[in-house]
């Protein structure tokens, strides 16, 4: 069963930052630590031990996402890169992607072109979600 590496880990933080303190995300969801959503509530507060073990527990859910979806073989560089995108932009977006359904047709440099597509919050293409997807990309392709 795979698990997501430290290398995955550490991109994943370096483009979620971590924030002690809840906020409203660009689609408008309060979020908190590494992008941690569930439960969370404006004034909330937390801090760092929390929100490693937050980053953790969420990370099992979409490593198991990532291993019921995908159906061909896959390195470890590119699990990384599909656990970071499900995190990011959610489990559904990945089942449902031109992303997904080229990767299990064997279609990895197609699949890895899917990622720059998804660039956009609230609509508009933001430059963090631009440099976050040409990461993943290249974690993906390496």
């Amino acid at each position: 069963l795979m698990v997501i590496s430290q290398n995955g880990i550490d991109l994943i933080k370096s483009f979620e930052g971590c924030e002690l303190k809840s906020y409203l995300c660009p689609a408008k969801v309060w979020t908190i630590g590494y992008g941690h959503t569930s439960g969370v509530k404006r004034g909330d507060e937390i801090n760092q031990a929390q929100a490693e073990r937050y980053l953790k527990a969420d990370l099992i859910q979409f490593e198991k996402d990532v291993i019921k979806l995908v159906k061909v073989p896959i390195n470890q560089n590119q699990f990384d890169a599909l656990v970071s995108f499900a995190y990011n932009c959610g489990t559904r977006a990945l089942s449902g992607s031109t992303l997904l359904r080229k990767l299990n047709a064997k279609d990895y440099a197609g699949a890895a072109d899917e990622f720059e597509r998804w660039n956009k919050g609230g609509g508009k293409v933001l430059p963090g979600l631009v440099r976050r997807r040409a990461a993943e990309k290249r974690l993906f392709l390496s």
